[in-house]
């Protein structure tokens, strides 16, 4: 199991590569049979090559996130961040929860946040 220091330095490397736009970085953080569920309760995606054209929609949509507060590790092999989506004109305030395999490797994104959490 990855250690809490691993889990939250790969979700700072996460934010950092999402605002430098290097879509090809955050889908090297995942497993290739990772999955994302972004919002919860939409279909998720599942694989390296789909999570990459994810992000590189986002980037070239001007995603920028920034954390509302520290990263929180865990007992087990999950990390989260709550944080602030700037993107198209809107404000999202979302969290993040990660779960990673043994590797370190992120094998699945949630991404928690609904109608209410947008802001225009």
């Amino acid at each position: 199991m990855p250690t809490q220091d691993h889990m939250k330095q790969t979700l700072r490397t996460y934010i950092d590569a999402i605002n430098a736009g290097d879509a090809a970085a955050i889908s090297g953080l995942y497993a290739e049979d990772a999955v994302v569920e972004d919002p919860v309760g939409n279909p998720p995606m599942t694989g390296r090559a789909a999570i990459e054209e994810f992000y590189t929609n986002a980037i070239a949509a001007g995603t920028k996130i920034a954390l509302d507060g520290p990263i929180r590790g865990s007992y087990g092999d999950r990390a989260a961040m709550a944080f602030t989506v700037e993107v198209s004109g809107m404000r999202i305030r979302g969290i993040d929860v990660m779960t990673f395999d043994d590797d370190g490797k992120i094998t699945q994104m949630q991404a928690h946040w609904g109608p209410d959490d947008i802001e225009t």
